[in-house]
């Protein structure tokens, strides 16, 4: 081992310029957290309280005294308390005056405990899982399998690796997986779709048919509707496999997809566009939940009072210079976001005006270039921030797309393309389901060219099932 040295260049970022980032990266939520962590900390910013209305006239706001300070009269204050004194006199006297009977309370409890919301797939297994003696690894592997399902129902990794993250036993990860697979609806927690709709197969009785043969031995060439080889693999004709077939059709091929997704979190727009009276567009950042800061006067005076000791004063200006930085990199970040907004609604009118069919294919180095940053910044800006339109709340990302030429040479991009085809497999014969070479032709006959295996790719994204999982037979 020896001790040289070397000259060399490399970039460092500064502490302040990353909190800058941070903050522009930053949802309304989280900056909202930020924000309020930072006035705990720094004891020279001050939140500007919220605008108020005078009591004695509400049409007009209370004049703000200096620094953004309301003055507040006392009056108003006592008239307030003396009017909810005399209205909760008010509400005791009408609820001794009359009180109700055991079944008129019986049923206003009944409504109250009555409200229910549509549960999620976890929510419905976890249930069921409750009335069952499970051992406290098989019930840990268990709410495990059930973090790991995906909207379909279907487990995400294999067991093996399951079993290793969630620190159980495969044995009693097994054990767990096979009463998950008896649960309702029949076919969830299989590692695909072969395995769920051969369970459920077996949960009728059915297991040892032609169908479930077919499941097994011949799956690939099954889902190709090769049927010549499915009969000839498995040793069976052809009208044997129709029949087969259309028992497969009566199965759920995701069982999971008719619950409700379990996205329990809340979006707050940054940034909403709406048309006003005039039918110009409006760009309107949500200030809401941001709080406003200023710096204290207190902490002002008391520097330039110069009485204070050196280390207190460069303890005071150094906080001072942090909130002083917050505060521009919030009025940074808010400018920012405005600006590529704008940008956006210049360069995607037709999706404000029409909507997701008209979506154009946009990148983020065309936007940056005309707002005049980094591409990195314009993908920093538009992290975790959504945007409320009159077609409803999006994220920002969902506008910057690759897209395709029309015949005419309009561009569009690949989301109003597949906008296309979810309207076309939407509008097709449950009986007689489109195939992929003709959701083709018919979005060649809209001027759309696309190929036949983007067709596949589109439609997988948009969760839509393959033709012959899609057809319906009628009922005998």
């Amino acid at each position: 081992m020896q001790q040289v040295q070397k000259q060399g260049q490399a970039m460092v970022m500064a502490p302040q310029l990353q909190h800058s980032l941070k903050i522009l990266q930053a949802p309304a939520l989280e900056l909202r957290s930020a924000i309020l962590e930072e006035l705990q900390m720094n004891p020279t910013l001050e939140e500007l309280p919220m605008e108020s209305v005078s009591l004695d006239d509400p049409g007009e706001a209370t004049e703000e005294g200096p620094e953004g300070e309301l003055d507040f009269e006392r009056d108003n204050f006592a008239d307030l308390a003396a009017l909810n004194e005399e209205w909760r006199e008010q509400y005791a006297d009408e609820a001794a005056a009359r009180t109700p009977s055991s079944e008129e309370e019986e049923r206003r409890r009944h409504f109250f405990e009555s409200f229910v919301g549509e549960s999620s797939l976890q929510e419905h297994l976890l249930a069921q899982a409750d009335f069952g003696e499970l051992a406290a690894a098989e019930r840990t592997a268990l709410e495990y399998l059930l973090g790991s399902l995906d909207r379909d129902g279907f487990l995400t990794d294999t067991p093996e690796n399951l079993a290793l993250l969630a620190g159980v036993p495969l044995a009693a990860l097994q054990r767990a997986r096979q009463l998950l697979l008896s649960f309702d609806p029949i076919g969830v927690g299989a590692v695909d779709r072969r395995e769920s709709l051969l369970v459920q197969l077996e949960a009728k009785g059915k297991g040892d048919t032609v169908a479930a043969r077919l499941l097994r031995e011949a799956y690939e060439p099954l889902l190709r509707r090769r049927l010549p080889e499915v009969a000839r693999q498995c040793g069976v004709d052809t009208r044997q496999v129709r029949r087969a077939l259309e028992e497969i059709a009566t199965l759920d091929p995701a069982p999971g997809r008719r619950f409700a997704e379990d996205t329990n979190r809340v979006v707050v727009p940054d940034v909403r566009v709406y048309a006003d009276e005039d039918g110009a567009w409006q760009v309107v950042l949500n200030s809401d939940s941001i709080p406003r800061l200023r710096l204290s006067r207190t902490y002002k005076d008391l520097i330039a009072a110069g009485q204070l000791p050196a280390s207190e004063r460069e303890y005071l200006r150094e906080k001072m210079r942090s909130g002083r930085f917050l505060m521009n990199s919030i009025e940074q970040r808010q400018q920012t976001v405005e600006r590529i907004v704008r940008e956006l609604l210049a360069l995607q009118e037709d999706f404000f005006a029409e909507g997701v069919a008209r979506l154009r294919p946009l990148t983020m180095n065309q936007v940056a270039e005309r707002i005049g940053v980094h591409e990195t910044t314009v993908s920093r800006a538009i992290a975790n921030k959504y945007i409320e339109t009159p077609h409803g709340v999006f994220p920002l990302k969902y506008f910057f797309t690759a897209g395709y030429t029309t015949e005419s040479g309009e561009e569009v991009s690949s989301r109003g393309v597949k906008e296309v085809i979810q309207q076309i497999i939407d509008q097709e014969d449950p009986a007689k389901p489109h195939s992929d070479q003709t959701v083709v032709r018919l979005l060649a006959e809209k001027g759309y060219p696309v190929a036949r295996r983007t067709v596949a790719k589109y439609r997988d994204e948009l969760g839509i099932l393959p033709t012959h999982l899609r057809r319906t037979y009628p009922s005998r």
